[in-house]
């Protein structure tokens, strides 16, 4: 693993890296920077992540981009409604000696592209689970360990569209973000119209080594918080869980469930992230307030009142915030 002289050197090449980064993603995607930022926050805090938008928002291009500017082995996975899990995984055949041989499947890379995760029934979602808890695949009883850094990069189109299928509660909690892209200003549609019609192709360049990014998620989890900090992104957690000591009344009125112990975990270890990547040593509130959006909405269930009054996720995380 690369090593630096002190954690305020690794500190600052981990900003510069940052920055580096999003120049390179610059070159194709133009616009989303609050996406680019919060997709390679998920990065260097070793979490997974959930892009949800109309088609035509330039998800899978985006992941693509940063998979590029990652020296990383990168594997896509389309996702249909005849996908199988052993197509996920991988599977056992006989090779030309009558004994079974296993044969890796895509999953078995650095970044996977999960693309339209929601097309494809729960039982073949579920066969990411293992992998995105525990960094590891069990076929036929053996365990195979994945190699790491390993991270899924998942997009979803709206599950109003058709022909779609709702991720069960158990998935959506092991991604770190639920990234909403919206459609681009004018301005950057117009750069966007201009860029890509015309003949002229972008390198991105490599960037991180997987060593590299090794050593900066260790860096990450080795930000240390001061305790009112922590203690505001648990009791935040608690405020959306309804019918406990501290749910708060919204999420006694407008919710079915409310965020786990993940959301918990997830708002610290993204915190610490933010603050780093802003030229800080250590998180405050404001930094588990700027990623409390991604990581609270799609573990909160709205119940039917809810609903039936039009408020949405957002709307109730800003009034828990």
């Amino acid at each position: 693993m690369v090593q630096f002289n002190s954690d305020v050197a690794a500190a600052e090449a981990l900003n510069d890296a940052y920055k580096r980064l999003k120049t390179e993603i610059s070159k194709v995607v133009i616009g989303q920077e609050e996406t680019v930022r919060l997709l390679l926050t998920a990065i260097f805090c070793q979490g997974h992540c959930l892009l949800v938008g109309v088609p035509g928002l330039a998800k899978t291009l985006l992941i693509q981009t940063i998979a590029g500017a990652l020296d990383l082995s990168f594997n896509r996975i389309q996702f249909t409604p005849d996908l199988m899990p052993s197509d996920i995984l991988g599977s056992e055949t006989l090779d030309q000696e009558r004994r079974f041989k296993f044969i890796k499947g895509p999953v078995f890379a650095n970044i996977i592209l999960a693309d339209e995760i929601n097309r494809t029934p729960p039982k073949t979602q579920s066969a990411l689970l293992e992998a995105m808890q525990e960094y590891a695949v069990t076929i036929a009883g053996q365990k195979y360990p994945l190699d790491r850094p390993f991270f899924v990069l998942a997009t979803q189109n709206p599950i109003e569209q058709e022909g779609t299928y709702p991720l069960p509660e158990a998935q959506l909690d092991r991604f770190m973000f639920n990234v909403f892209l919206d459609y681009p200003s004018y301005q950057s549609e117009l750069d966007i119209v201009k860029s890509t019609t015309s003949d002229e192709k972008y390198q991105v360049q490599k960037v991180l080594s997987g060593d590299e990014l090794l050593a900066f998620q260790h860096l990450v989890r080795r930000v240390p918080v001061v305790d009112n900090v922590v203690e505001y992104a648990v009791k935040l957690v608690h405020k959306t869980r309804p019918n406990t000591e501290m749910g708060s009344p919204d999420a006694n009125t407008y919710l079915e469930w409310g965020a786990g112990p993940r959301a918990s975990q997830a708002l610290i270890l993204a915190a610490k992230c933010n603050a780093l990547l802003n030229g800080k040593y250590s998180p405050d509130i404001e930094d588990v307030r700027a990623v409390a959006y991604p990581i609270i909405r799609h573990r909160i269930v709205r119940n039917f009142k809810a609903e039936a009054e039009g408020i949405t996720v957002d709307q109730l995380i800003k009034r828990l915030l």
